[in-house]
Parts: C-alpha cells; sequence; structure tokens
C-alpha cells in the first residue's frame, strides 16, 4: 500500500504569470524536500498546473504538505489530494509511471477539496480518501486525519507570509532568536507572532506526526 498526492495550483489561470508561478513553486518544493526530505517520489510537474508525488506513509505526507504550505509565498496557494492504496507501474515511453487505486482515490480526494472550498470550509486545502477495498480498514485513521486537516488549514489559512516563515522554522528547530535575526525583528515579535498565530498546536500536532512515522 502507497500514499500518493495529487497537488494543483489554486486559480492557476489568474496568475500574472504561469511559468514564473510554477517556476518558484518548483524552487519552494525542492528547498522543503532538502530540509526534510520524506517522500520516496518528490513532488513533479505533470501536466498544466498539477504535481504528484509519492510517500510511504500517511504522516510523511501530512507533514510534507504542511512544511510547503508554511512554505509557499502569499500569491501560490495549492490544493492537496491524498490517496491511500495500491499503484503499479505502467508502461510508457515517457519514462517510469504509476497507475492503480491510490491514484484515483487521490483524484477523488482533490475533488472533495475543491467542493469544500466552495461552501462548507473555504480554506481546506488538503483532504484525504482511501481506496476501495482499503476503505473499511482505514475508515477511523482517514476521519482523524481529515479532521486534523480542515483544523491546520485553517490556522495556516490565517497567517501572514512571514508568520508561516517563522512557524516554518520552529517546524525545523531553529530558536526563535535566530528567526529574530533573519527577519530583522526582536525575538518578543517572533514570540507573539507564533503565540498570536496557533503555532503551539501546530508544532505539537507535528510532532505526534513524527511520532507515529
Amino acid at each position: 500500500m502507497s500514499v500518493v498526492v495529487i497537488a494543483d495550483i489554486i486559480g492557476s489561470r489568474r496568475l500574472e504569470s504561469r511559468s514564473d508561478a510554477q517556476r518558484r513553486l518548483e524552487a519552494v518544493i525542492a528547498a522543503v524536500e532538502a530540509d526534510r526530505p520524506l517522500a520516496t517520489q518528490p513532488l513533479t510537474s505533470t501536466v498544466g498546473d498539477e504535481l504528484q508525488a509519492v510517500y510511504d506513509a500517511l504522516e510523511n505526507a501530512l507533514t510534507a504538505i504542511l512544511l510547503l504550505q508554511l512554505a509557499l509565498p502569499d500569491d501560490i496557494r495549492c490544493r492537496y489530494g491524498i490517496g491511500v492504496g495500491e499503484i503499479a507501474p505502467v508502461d510508457s515511453r515517457a519514462g517510469e509511471r504509476t497507475d492503480g487505486p491510490g491514484w484515483w482515490a487521490a483524484r477523488a480526494a482533490i475533488e472533495r477539496v475543491h467542493a469544500l472550498q466552495q461552501r462548507a470550509a473555504p480554506s481546506a486545502r488538503t483532504w484525504v480518501a482511501a481506496a476501495e477495498g482499503e476503505d473499511a480498514a482505514m475508515a477511523p485513521t482517514i476521519a482523524l486525519a481529515n479532521a486534523y486537516a480542515l483544523a491546520r488549514d485553517q490556522l495556516v489559512a490565517g497567517m501572514t507570509e512571514r508568520t508561516r516563515r517563522l512557524v516554518y522554522g520552529r517546524c525545523l528547530g531553529r530558536t526563535q532568536a535566530a528567526l529574530a535575526a533573519e527577519e530583522g525583528i526582536t525575538q518578543s515579535a517572533v514570540s507573539q507572532a507564533l503565540a498570536g498565530a496557533g503555532a503551539g498546536a501546530l508544532l505539537t500536532g507535528l510532532d505526534l506526526l513524527e511520532r507515529a512515522s
């Protein structure tokens, strides 16, 4: 069983420069992967504004997505559909590719995120779905993951770009003093920004995920 992710850029048609946004997105993905390598196949552009990745555990996928959300600038936002299920290689002249129920579940998950954004949860960015045949056994885990993701997405959506950078730094274990020096602000300002954004809850949740993995 694999955990796969499909991501797409929100509002890509409204971007001033689609090519520039794609280059910056790929640079952020590479930086996050260098800081915390978690994927067996890192997020890679496929067609249009879509990217795909493969992980060996749900906790790793959720951690990687959080770090990417925190690292992205204000003008580039993504949706993430996580699929849990089997995938298998397929013959392709384009190189090594995979297909299977895991990818179908990820597609269903990203469609669910899009639907949630329209009405019930505008800040939703992440959803998890299990492939048919896996859903019964995985149902409690999937439900908990989605409850966590919805609350987490709401917190991240309320942060400024600077605050996200600060939280990202704390996720990597950087001290508040070091972050203050990088941003040219006081340590007190860093502490206040983190507290006001609910960073403690995010960091505790991240620690629980990493312990699980």
